[in-house]
């Protein structure tokens, strides 16, 4: 198995180091305010402008560092360690809509939008999920039907991330002829198109600084240079390319589960050691310690799996295999809940107060396991994937587990 040297290189390390600092001196003290009044953090996103960080993996030829998820993991998971909304805006660049149009788009396309998202003058969403349609995405009812040389679309997309700040969104949708579960695609939508309307935005537990929209599209004009991912009747290859994107959306996610799980336990450390019962530390009781032992275990554990994933995409412009992402976010996500809820315990009433930051580590890390595919859809993929005979890149796997007979496999 080969573990991505994430600490080894020079300029891995300067990112980190940046991230680090915009993090420490620009987000962490505004990140209970963007929580409390529910505010888009404009400031956040200004610092991680000004610091070029979403420049980070947009290609050279648009103004970017032309770097991969590795290097975008770093940035999310320095960035998470304070403040997971402001994060979000990272991972709407690096893992969002503007990577799918550098690999998948048309030369107009990436003209048209890389500059800005290279830049940060411009965000970008995704619009997925419907009020009937979330994790079977396949059962979605947004539409495309001719319209001359291209089409018109109406679509109703719930939760969509940033959607009410963002300049485009990347709608998934299903082109004409085509029935459930085929036909799906994706096209970009201008949000300043005519029909194009924010309906309303969700009042949330978590990730209060990052709202999530509902938009509407009313027969607004798509040119087929807006196609990113084109489909039709019978088609679900379409379906599969958006589905392998998504690998990297699910790296971001848990790269963040991963960062705001290490902000939590070191909270609890510093904690431990600043708080006496009687004459002792809280860090000299072995319940206590045995609790941190616990989380480090379930969050390097994670890490390694993240590292496993990551160092599988093969480059700056490859993709992370399925099964490896699936293991890492599931993971990832099951391990924050620990970590946080456990951060929580050792600092007692005070983890319960909004005194400390552990509580809104909490709750935002609660909305990463249902984000890019809920914990339960991860595990859905992975076990019918092992009952089939496929398994992880391990060489252990591939002497123990010879093939099987083919069925029908899970949709990620």
């Amino acid at each position: 198995m080969n573990t991505i040297p994430i600490h080894d290189s020079d300029d891995r390390a300067a990112l980190r180091a940046l991230a680090r600092r915009v993090a420490k001196h620009d987000l962490e003290p505004n990140a209970a305010r963007w929580d409390e009044a529910e505010e888009f953090p404009e400031e956040s996103w200004k610092a991680l402008r000004d610091a070029d960080l979403f420049a980070t993996t947009v290609g050279e030829r648009w103004g970017g560092m032309s770097l991969g998820d590795v290097e975008a993991a770093i940035v999310l998971e320095e960035l998470s360690k304070v403040d997971v909304s402001s994060a979000i805006l990272c991972q709407l660049i690096f893992n969002g809509p503007p990577r799918a149009i550098e690999h998948l788009g048309n030369d107009a396309m990436k003209e048209r939008w890389l500059p800005s998202a290279a830049s940060g003058d411009a965000l970008f969403c995704i619009g997925i999920t419907e009020p009937d349609a979330g994790s079977a995405a396949t059962q979605m009812r947004s539409h495309l039907v001719p319209d001359g040389a291209g089409y018109r679309l109406n679509a109703y997309k719930n939760y969509v991330t940033g959607g009410h700040k963002a300049a485009a969104c990347l709608v998934w949708c299903r082109f004409p002829g085509a029935s459930a579960p085929h036909g799906i695609g994706a096209v970009l939508v201008d949000l300043t198109a005519s029909g194009v309307s924010i309906a309303g935005t969700h009042k949330k537990m978590g990730l209060r600084g990052c709202t999530e929209a509902e938009l509407a599209f009313d027969d607004v004009r798509i040119d087929p240079a807006d196609v990113l991912v084109g489909s039709g009747p019978g088609d679900s290859a379409g379906i599969r390319t958006l589905l392998a994107h998504l690998n990297h959306e699910r790296c971001g996610n848990a790269a963040m589960c991963i960062g705001a799980a290490q902000g939590a336990i070191e909270h609890a450390i510093s904690y431990m050691n600043e708080r006496t019962v009687g004459t002792a530390r809280l860090a000299e009781l072995q319940g206590l310690q045995w609790k941190l032992a616990d989380m480090a275990i379930a969050l390097d554990g994670s890490r390694l799996l993240l590292d496993r994933a990551l160092a599988l995409a093969g480059g700056p412009h490859g993709t992370p295999p399925a099964m490896e992402t699936a293991m890492a976010k599931a993971a990832a996500n099951l391990a924050a809940k620990q970590v946080c809820d456990e951060a929580i315990q050792i600092l007692g009433g005070y983890g319960y107060s909004r005194e400390y930051p552990v509580e809104r580590i909490y709750r935002d890390v609660r909305g990463l396991c249902i984000g890019a595919g809920t914990v339960e859809v991860q595990r859905n993929y992975i076990g019918s994937n092992l009952a089939r005979g496929r398994h992880p890149a391990d060489p252990i796997w591939e002497t123990a587990v010879p093939p099987q007979k083919p069925m029908k496999a899970a949709t990620p």
